[in-house]
């Protein structure tokens, strides 16, 4: 009967292990043909041209020089504005909230806006701020990417400092450091590498939104550093120029998405690097 039974669990066993291998493959596999296909259609056009010359009119030569200068200052913006609120907010969450009401309310939103669709955070910003300015800006594309950057900050910054034992606190406390230099100088600098790690992963996310963009910052074809005008920016030109009949334009939106996806995957990298020196 053991024979049985044991015969019986390294079947199941085996049968799940190969399961789990062949849906392992069946991802990796898109992945790759995914990769291959950028670099097969993007690498020839990714010459020095790219990152020198504006986006040019049909038939013209020209570059992507405005769209990744626009969209390196608006995602720089954002992370500037939503780093803050989001390391105060988990820090609050983790080491003063707690278990309080207030704390449930703040875990509850943030659940929520970690689930919206970034094109409704879209919609919103050109309600509020694009409508009663009365025109697209830079700014106003910068904020939208900062409510994207806020909710994932607020969790990995909690769930970093949670980390932390609970007998350095007291240590500090111990030596009779209030709870605002205890947070500073020991929990701070002990989850640091995660909270970094939590940053980096929210500017990978957000460095590929188009839909919040093309509801706030718009496009300009020409050069500008103006962040109170509508601005130039990656995923909006490769969405304008893919969809476009021009040869001349999908060659630089094979090139742009392959940055674009070079930048992710270089960000993630890193993010899974820090994490695991840290642990």
């Amino acid at each position: 009967m053991n024979a049985r039974l044991y015969a019986r669990r390294r079947l199941i066993n085996a049968f799940n292990l190969t399961a789990a291998v062949l849906t392992t493959a069946f991802g990796l596999f898109w992945l790759g043909w995914l990769l291959w296909t950028l670099l097969a259609n993007g690498l020839p056009w990714l010459t020095t041209t790219v990152f020198t010359e504006s986006t040019p009119p049909p038939g013209a030569t020209g570059g992507l020089a405005n769209a990744i200068v626009g969209s390196l200052m608006m995602v720089g913006a954002g992370v500037l504005i939503g780093t803050p609120i989001g390391v105060l907010a988990g820090t609050y969450l983790a080491e003063f909230g707690q278990e309080s009401r207030l704390a449930a309310v703040i875990r509850f939103v943030n659940d929520i806006l970690l689930s919206v669709p970034s094109i409704i955070i879209g919609v919103f910003i050109y309600e509020v701020v694009v409508v009663s300015s009365g025109h697209f800006s830079g700014w106003a594309g910068a904020l939208a990417l900062s409510l994207i950057v806020v909710p994932i900050v607020v969790r990995t910054t909690e769930n970093m400092l949670r980390l932390v034992p609970v007998s350095l606190r007291e240590a500090a406390a111990a030596l009779g450091a209030p709870m605002w230099k205890v947070v500073l100088a020991v929990v701070y600098r002990s989850a640091r590498v995660g909270v970094l790690t939590g940053i980096l992963l929210a500017i990978a996310r957000i460095s590929g939104e188009t839909a919040p963009l093309l509801f706030t910052a718009l496009n300009n074809q020409f050069w500008s550093t103006s962040m109170d005008k509508p601005l130039a920016n990656l995923p909006v030109v490769i969405f304008q120029f893919a969809m476009s009949p021009y040869e001349d334009w999908q060659r630089l939106a094979w090139a742009g998405a392959l940055l674009i996806t070079v930048s992710v995957l270089t960000l993630n990298i890193v993010a899974r690097l820090l994490s695991r020196s840290r642990q």
